[in-house]
């Protein structure tokens, strides 16, 4: 039985030393692309995030905070948001929203 053993161990090795560099690569500071990309935004988008450059993540992020914070969410159904004045003036004025629309509504809010 250790003779099988044996030549995993080679394998095992040559894939311990193939992860370190990887490891090392990945400690890199990521590069600012796609989602994580800042741009500029509506003057709605801007006084509801309070920057005039931001990445579309991190404004989901920040219209999740205020929906937690505020306990938007329907709790019957909790995937559809209950809009105040503030989600209004970004959601075109709609009462109420679902989950999955919000990535859709925030797409003409960045130039």
């Amino acid at each position: 039985m250790s003779r099988v053993f044996q030549g995993c161990r080679v394998l095992m090795a040559a894939a311990k030393s193939g992860t370190k560099s990887t490891a090392a690569s990945s400690t890199e500071k990521p590069k600012n692309i796609g989602l994580m990309k800042p741009l500029p935004v509506s003057p709605a988008l801007k006084k509801f995030v309070g920057a005039a450059e931001v990445s579309r993540a991190e404004a989901v992020k920040k219209i999740w905070e205020h929906i937690k914070s505020n306990n938007l969410q329907n709790p019957a159904n909790k995937r559809e948001i209950r809009c105040d004045e503030k989600l209004k003036s970004i959601f075109e004025g709609k009462d109420t929203v679902g989950m999955m629309e919000i990535a859709r509504l925030l797409k003409p809010h960045f130039l």
